[in-house]
């Protein structure tokens, strides 16, 4: 019990298991979900779909929308197996408009080009008084070869997510940077590991970012070999720990990630 409610639910034997990074924005994703009252949600780009396990045993309806056809495979094996009545789409319904109480988009926006046009669409898909609830990677000027990796188009400031919240019809209600220190450690080492491979300083065409993006969010080669080590207790100890540091920046531009909560007004 300990474990999940730490480290979240993994499927170590189909390939995936959760990244440091991926745990300490979960930490505040489920701080601002706490608040919500139980409601139909949608993820967008929603990978193996096992942060919407959580909100299902929490009581939400869920549903997933998923382009990547080897991601929206995995979640539907996923959930099937878990017992767990997810719905997962490759690409949005008819009924959707004004349907959901809460959206989600976790490290989605900055794959989109035309990220206004992205926003206005889930708006139009949100309830009255929904919540939209968003993860996006801070500051372009740490852009490096993990963007370029993961099919990145930008990075975003804090006063440009703000923006465009608003410009698309959203409130903000508040908007955290996550992520200091550890975050900070970690993507400068993937930033070297990925650098031999990808050498480009700006964002790649876009055959080559669809291609990374498909990948980029059920891809765990690395963290697989490293999950027992954050499955013991010393590995543990690690993560509460740098859960607890990070809330006291994440006012700060400290961080290398936001999490944002908006609100259709």
């Amino acid at each position: 019990m300990e474990n999940l409610r730490l480290l979240g639910p993994a499927a170590p034997e189909q390939g995936w298991v959760p990244a440091p990074r991926y745990l300490l924005r979960r930490n505040r994703v489920m701080h601002a979900l706490a608040a919500i009252v139980p409601c139909q949600v949608l993820e967008i780009g929603c990978g193996t779909g096992l942060l919407l396990h959580e909100l299902a045993d929490r009581g939400f309806a869920c549903t997933g929308l998923e382009t990547s056809r080897a991601a929206q495979e995995l979640a539907t094996r996923l959930a099937e197996q878990a017992g767990r009545p997810i719905h997962f789409h490759a690409e949005p319904a008819p009924d959707w408009r004004q349907r959901f109480g809460l959206l989600m988009a976790l490290e989605v926006l900055e794959h989109i080009e035309d990220d206004l046009g992205a926003l206005r669409q889930w708006r139009a898909w949100a309830a009255p008084g929904a919540r939209l609830l968003l993860s996006v990677p801070a500051h372009q000027t740490r852009w490096n070869a993990r963007d370029v990796w993961a099919g990145h188009v930008r990075r975003y400031e804090r006063q440009q997510l703000a923006g465009l919240f608003q410009a698309a019809g959203f409130a903000v209600e508040r908007i955290e940077c996550y992520g200091f220190p550890l975050a900070n450690l970690l993507e400068r080492a993937a930033a070297r590991r990925y650098a031999g491979k990808h050498r480009e300083r700006s964002p790649p065409g876009q055959d080559s970012r669809d291609a990374n993006t498909a990948q980029s969010g059920i891809d765990r080669t690395s963290e697989v070999k490293w999950y027992p080590l954050l499955r013991s207790l010393p590995g543990r100890a690690l993560l509460a720990a740098a859960i607890q540091a990070q809330r006291p920046f994440l006012s700060t531009e400290a961080g290398n990630g936001y999490l944002a909560l908006a609100r259709v007004p």
